[in-house]
């Protein structure tokens, strides 16, 4: 007689475990809303129910385990609009949402620190620049690619050697972060070029202002995020071959890569060559020992389940790049029009680099681990009197990121970054001593989520040492140098702490606030402290000033943008305020007929404006007009112009797309004008740069066969062949302009 209510409580007990589990699993298809097709590799995420998932190919993805009944899932693709869904005890185990385009594509997803977020939700300034579209826009290497955003300029010494300036800020003040770990090569002399490939890359993020809470020391003028590519696709083994041509240096470029994904385990490898020959300017005049070239392999493995998502990545590249002498080489002896030879002086830069980001899923909270090893080598050779700087910089990091959604409307970060380095000297010359070098940190991070309103806020504190070591002595041990005989060993002790305070204000349609105050640092670096020597590339002698002080600013940020289906204006204003900037000044003494400079610090300000325009109209679908201007301004307490700042830039772009059909897609036609007005104000030892225009076009598109997609693009750079020098180049004191007409040729392969 029991038997039958046991059987009715299993029954009962079944029906209600079945339930449960048609409940916890839910099926998801994300299909654009124009044409019903699935997208793929959209970031499906929740707080605090801690869901971090990415739809598949075909665009589904299944959420296992919902333990939280209403869930609010947030869904953010690049080129779409971001949206909310609430998956309630109701729901059926499979859903179908369609996302809008985002015709204007301003509100990308971003990183900041080891924060996902969409652009509008941040109070950072943030652009995002695609690998490929630098490509096709025929730029030569990452500075030349970012240079054409508001803002952004690159300080060059030819056409290889360059470094990125953010709003008037450039070497130790912007800093580099390349898979994850804090980059440097060595770049703080002038004629020392950031010196990274596009080979591999998916994306550079920049970062606009101070941004030392999550990046710490050199994070002063802004940061350039280097992303890796993604990996393949589940199941798939992906390969593809790439080719650019570039006629003015008769350059040639070629990488190639393959990578798998299998189960919980992808990996790659990707191995690029280039190539340059001297470029020639607008009156078709060589500019002799303007080449460079070099090589690049890279290898990623990576291991993704739910509680851990771990990517390691080794980077080994081999570069040569040529610089002036003196002056007199101008008039040397000219060797074969397209030679490649280095017997001329040039710097080799060798790099290993080492990076392993690890992100761990906990209970209820997320643990991010990166750590790296970087070793640089930097020698400079002198023609026939072979290597005279050789210096090797050894850089070891760790960094560890806590991060936590306290409720609904609070996430909390905590963290500490930490740094290691070595310099030692093997050369013949020395002009900056060996040394050691170690940083520390520990910051704290709230941000304050409603609706329409984000406010963060956050406070670090760090401590960096500096000691040089006896080094020997300088230039042979020439006792007539000035400034000392020998090296002096020094240890400074440097601690701060910085802070941001920020809210951006945004509705669902048409308008985005940001209000961002916050701070950044740097430690005085080797050259600045204890430099003594004779720089061939930069024509000068320097000498440093070991008793520099900690450099520190302050900046304002306010951003307002209005944006519609068809149009975007926004307008962007900042304030920088310095204490104890430190700048190189010539003295009235020379060397063997080179100006000595020496280094000096005093209090400074940087203030500008940056505005743009983006116009996609309702009637003409296919036509697409942007437009840009900057300009900024830099003096010191004394009214005295600050050197090397950027002049005023206008850019405009008319780009027409393609109807898609079913062998051509994302076919377009651009043309793009550029104005940049005379620099006239300038600091005592710089002089004006007239103003100029360049005149760029480009064409391109993907073309499907089968399976493959066929990537093609043509890019004419310096149309009408203009004769001109940026105020940022250091040609520009030799009388040497810019480059002239440049065809670019971009190929790409990819097997799916």
């Amino acid at each position: 007689m029991f038997i039958r209510p046991i059987l009715l409580a299993f029954m009962v007990l079944f029906l209600f475990v079945l339930a449960s589990t048609i409940q916890a699993q839910t099926r998801l298809q994300l299909l654009s809303k124009s044409d019903s097709i699935g997208i793929p590799y959209a970031l499906i995420s929740s707080e605090p129910g801690r869901i971090h998932l990415t739809t598949n190919e075909t665009g589904y993805c299944t959420i296992n385990d919902i333990k939280i009944i209403p869930l609010v899932i947030k869904i953010k693709k690049i080129g779409f609009l971001s949206s909310t869904y609430t998956i309630n005890s109701t729901q059926p185990n499979e859903i179908r949402l369609f996302l809008e385009a985002d015709l204007n594509h301003l509100n990308e997803i971003v990183v900041y620190g080891n924060q996902s977020s969409l652009k509008s939700e941040t109070a950072n300034n943030i652009e995002v620049l695609e690998s490929k579209t630098m490509r096709e826009q025929g730029a030569m290497n990452l500075s030349d690619g970012i240079a054409k955003l508001p803002g952004v300029n690159q300080l060059s010494t030819g056409a290889g050697i360059s470094k990125p300036v953010i709003r008037g800020l450039f070497g130790n003040r912007i800093q580099t972060v390349l898979m994850g770990m804090r980059f440097d090569n060595q770049q703080w002399q002038d004629e020392h070029g950031l010196g990274l490939s596009d080979v591999g890359i998916d994306r550079i993020e920049i970062i606009k202002g101070p941004a030392s809470l999550f990046y710490g020391s050199e994070a002063m003028g802004g940061v350039l995020n280097i992303i890796n590519e993604k990996p393949a696709l589940e199941g798939k083994t992906q390969i593809d071959l790439s080719s650019r041509y570039f006629s003015n240096t008769n350059g040639y470029c070629f990488d190639a890569g393959i990578k798998k994904r299998s189960g919980k385990f992808f990996y790659g490898i990707r191995t690029g060559t280039e190539t340059h020959a001297d470029y020639s300017d607008g009156n078709n005049k060589r500019i002799l020992n303007s080449r460079f070239g070099g090589n690049i392999i890279k290898g990623t493995f990576g291991i993704q389940t739910k509680k851990l998502v771990s990517e390691n990545t080794y980077i080994f590249a081999l570069n040569h790049f040529g610089f002036l002498m003196d002056a007199y080489q101008l008039f040397d002896k000219a060797d074969a029009r397209w030679s490649r030879s280095f017997e001329r002086p040039h710097h080799t830069v060798m790099m290993n680099f080492l990076s392993s980001q690890n992100t761990v899923y906990l209970k209820a909270s997320e643990l991010k681990i990166n750590a790296g090893v970087h070793i640089n080598n930097r020698q400079e050779q002198e023609g026939a009197s072979g290597i005279s700087l050789d210096m090797l910089l050894n850089t070891y990091a760790l960094s560890v990121t806590w991060s936590k959604a306290i409720n609904s409307k609070f996430d909390l970060s905590l963290g500490s970054q930490n740094q290691f380095q070595t310099n030692r000297n093997n050369g013949s010359r020395i002009i900056v001593p060996d040394a050691n070098m170690g940083e520390g940190s520990a910051f704290v991070h709230i941000k304050h989520i409603l609706k329409y309103i984000i406010t963060e806020a956050g406070l670090r504190y760090d401590i960096k040492s500096i000691q040089t070591l006896y080094s020997g002595k300088l230039n042979n041990g020439d006792p007539s140098i000035p400034g000392g005989y020998n090296i002096v060993p020094v240890q400074r002790f440097y601690n701060t702490v910085n802070g941001c305070l920020g809210m951006s204000l945004f509705d669902a349609k048409f308008w985005n606030l940001k209000l961002n105050f916050s701070s950044g640092y740097r430690g005085p670096n080797l050259a600045e402290l204890s430099s003594n020597g004779l720089h061939e590339g930069s024509a000068r002698y320097e000498i440093g000033n070991v008793n520099l002080k900690i450099e520190q600013n302050f900046c304002s940020d306010a951003f307002l943008e209005f944006h519609q289906k068809h149009i975007t204006v926004f307008v962007d204003a900042y304030a920088n305020r310095f204490l104890n900037y430190i700048y190189l000044q010539p003295s009235n003494a020379d060397y063997l007929g080179l100006r000595i400079y020496n280094y000096i610090q005093k209090n400074a300000f940087i203030s500008g404006i940056e505005s743009g325009l983006r116009l996609h109209p309702k009637n003409l679908k296919a036509w697409l007009y942007t437009a840009s201007y900057c300009n900024i301004a830099g003096f010191t307490d004394a009214r005295e112009y600050l050197p090397f700042i950027p002049a005023q830039k206008l850019n405009q772009e008319l780009k027409y797309k393609f109807i898609k059909t079913k062998k051509i897609q994302n076919a377009y036609l651009s043309i793009n004008y550029v104005y940049v007005f005379e620099q006239n104000m300038v600091n005592q030892f710089e002089t004006n740069s007239k103003a100029y225009q360049l005149i760029n076009a480009s064409i391109g598109g993907e073309y499907l066969i089968k399976q493959n997609k066929v990537f093609c693009s043509i890019a004419l750079n310096n149309l009408s062949n203009e004769t001109y020098y940026d105020h940022l180049s250091r040609f520009k004191y030799f009388g040497i302009n810019n480059m002239g007409r440049n065809l670019n040729i971009n190929l790409k392969y990819q097997f799916n």
